[in-house]
């Protein structure tokens, strides 16, 4: 990457102050971009969902590796409950999503209250391990909630086998006008279920899996506390990348961390922050990271900037941790501050091999949590920052109350965030399809028909805020 006339700004940058200027492309369409990333973690997509406990679970880690990206389970977690996600995550289907399985005799009110948790919004009734019924939202549209879904639920659906072509998959459900098939094994046992859309995903997107040809899944761990065996354990469970991960890496602690998993010799990357500057991402390289996250402030539940000043454009910070990172092999990830397609685009064209994402993938069904309504109908997932109160309470939640109220005074992030659902791409796979048509349409643009490609010929100019909302679009006319 290089500034526009050479002409290297004498002030940090964020992504709305940057713009990329289209250069002559022999790619001719946006899929033949490859998106795949260099970093060793095995992902298809330049995407990794951030270790936030109110977005990176087990629906988010299923349908997210099946795309190409990666998610990093929280380090709250304990590593018993990571250890059977991490196991679940690499049993799913490639191809088929998880179905939602309810008994004849469960309720409306309990298939109410699972189906919005996956994004095809349907359950398939399950009697003796086969499928024999479907039961969407509408079917239960002004039914008494006790009653049983036996008698609401569709016994007529598209039955698909489960070795069926994505492809041959779509006509079937095109042609059958329904909002999705159920798939069966041969012995007839409940295999999955697939959207029309699904299966035309499936045609476009390369799952990431492992050498087993299962999902692939990242997990964290703190600095503090037996972080060794923690390590071990997470490693012994199958993990693909691990992410050691604190609000400030470049610390003593974080560096005798890094060093005790080395000494662990992991056989998968280790991630580690965070960090805004090469002296920072050298000292985690120096203790053995393979890749460096980079981002202090500006994700959009952090408080951090607002409470001690402390903290960098990340733009910028991507650019300078990226050029460190890379003069000696290693990688970085940009950890926040990405609102649009755009940003993802700027991020990977300033060096980093992937983008982390966290509140924007926090409003989708995928996320963990309860899907809410406020008093407009609006619907919404309640979102927090690692660092609030909230979380730390969560943290904390075995040690003595004087050293819980103690820590409770230092919070830093926002504790309750209404993460509103978009009507129109409610689900994580709308955004992933989102981002990437903008990140392969940045590099035809670019000429680039790789990442490394458009990080070697991004040209990027520096822009005033009248620039940057000259490039928004208007919903209604002036």
């Amino acid at each position: 990457m290089r500034f526009l006339h050479d002409r290297v700004p004498a002030h940090d940058l964020t992504y709305d102050d940057v713009f990329m200027v289209p250069r002559q492309s022999a790619v001719a369409s946006r899929y033949d971009v490859d998106l795949a990333s260099a970093d060793g973690t095995g992902a298809t997509l330049p995407l990794v969902v951030a270790n936030m406990t109110a977005v990176a679970g087990k629906r988010m880690a299923e349908t997210v590796a099946r795309r190409g990206g990666l998610v990093v389970i929280p380090q709250d977690i304990p590593i018993p409950v990571v250890a059977d996600v991490v196991g679940w995550v690499k049993s799913r289907h490639l191809v088929f999503d998880t179905p939602i399985e309810l008994a004849p005799q469960q309720t409306v009110a309990e298939a109410l209250s699972l189906i919005p948790k996956r994004s095809h919004r349907a359950a398939v009734v399950v009697e003796d391990g086969r499928p024999v019924g479907v039961v969407a939202e509408a079917d239960c549209a002004d039914v008494d909630r006790f009653a049983q879904v036996r008698d609401v639920m569709n016994p007529s659906f598209v039955r698909i086998d489960a070795d069926t072509d994505p492809r041959d998959a779509f006509d079937r459900i095109d042609a059958s006008r329904r909002p999705l098939a159920v798939a069966v094994h041969p012995d007839g046992r409940l295999a999955g279920v697939l959207t029309r859309l699904a299966a035309l995903r499936a045609t476009l997107y390369t799952p990431a899996v492992d050498a087993s040809g299962g999902l692939r899944v990242a997990a964290a761990v703190g600095v503090n506390g037996d972080l060794a065996v923690k390590a071990k354990e997470l490693l012994a469970a199958g993990v693909d990348c691990l992410v050691v991960d604190t609000a400030h890496g470049h610390q003593d602690r974080m560096i005798d961390a890094l060093r005790a998993v080395r000494s662990l010799d992991p056989g998968v990357p280790v991630a580690a922050g965070n960090v805004v500057s090469a002296e920072g991402a050298d000292a985690l390289i120096d203790a053995g990271a393979d890749i460096v996250k980079v981002g202090v402030g500006p994700g959009a539940m952090c408080t951090t900037r607002m409470m001690t000043g402390v903290g960098r454009p990340q733009f910028s910070a991507v650019v300078e941790c990226a050029t460190a990172a890379r003069a000696r092999g290693r990688h970085v990830w940009a950890d926040g501050g990405v609102r649009h397609p755009r940003d993802v685009a700027l991020a990977l064209a300033a060096g980093a091999s992937s983008v982390m994402i966290g509140s924007w993938f926090a409003g989708t069904h995928e996320s963990p949590g309860d899907l809410l309504q406020d008093a407009d109908g609006r619907l919404f997932k309640q979102s927090f920052g690692m660092a609030s109160a909230r979380a730390v309470a969560n943290r904390t939640a075995t040690e003595s109350a004087y050293d819980r109220a103690r820590k409770g005074l230092y919070e830093e992030g926002i504790s309750s965030s209404r993460m509103y659902l978009d009507p129109a791409r409610p689900g994580v796979e709308d955004l992933i399809d989102e981002i990437c048509a903008g990140v392969r349409s940045a590099c035809t643009y670019a000429g680039a028909a790789t990442l490394e490609e458009l990080h070697e010929r991004a040209v990027v100019g520096v822009q005033s805020a009248a620039g940057f909302h000259e490039g928004r679009p208007l919903s209604t006319s002036w």
